[in-house]
């Protein structure tokens, strides 16, 4: 075999392979288009803390592998969490502000492993909340300025109990 065409068999494989990742992921948009994610914060909400973050994927509930491309959480940013006395607000970079308000957060505790991201132990923030039609899913994210140790009892606070019955 010559060098030229062991190249283009190469090429041919590589792209091949860049195509059906691609259409993997265009399935999974189309898959994930009727969650949503809540967008924009509520007048008078009363700032009680930020923290810089990098936020990495929203996964379906207690599958940390399983990404969802609930948008504009479909790809990993940058960005800030702010807590009010209403909820919690991602306020990623090039993205709108997605408010999790108290009555959709579920839980938030510490991870280690989620898609695309394995840290120390407990070195992720892990949210649970519902979207659409009480669908459970898990947001993680990593905290760039200090440990969640910092900020998960506010989060805890924020809160409300897993409604029983709900889909995940």
């Amino acid at each position: 075999m010559s060098r030229e065409l062991a190249v283009l068999i190469v090429a041919a494989l590589a792209l091949l392979a860049l195509g059906a990742m691609y259409l993997a992921w265009r399935r999974r948009l189309r898959r994930d288009s009727g969650l949503e994610a809540p967008l924009g914060v509520p007048e008078h909400a009363e700032v009680t803390g930020r923290s810089e973050i990098l936020y990495v994927a929203t996964t379906r509930h207690d599958e940390p592998l399983e990404r969802l491309t609930i948008r504009p959480l479909a790809y990993r940013a940058r960005g800030e969490l702010v807590l009010t006395d209403r909820g919690a607000a991602l306020s990623l970079d090039g993205a709108p502000t997605v408010f999790l308000a108290s009555d959709r957060l579920v839980e938030a505790d510490t991870a280690t492993v989620t898609i695309d991201r394995v840290v120390e132990p407990g070195g992720l923030i892990r949210l649970v909340w519902r979207v659409t039609d009480g669908i459970l899913v898990d947001s993680y994210l990593r905290v760039a300025d200090g440990g969640p140790e910092r900020i998960l009892p506010d989060l805890r606070r924020l809160c409300t109990a897993p409604e029983t019955g709900a889909a995940e």
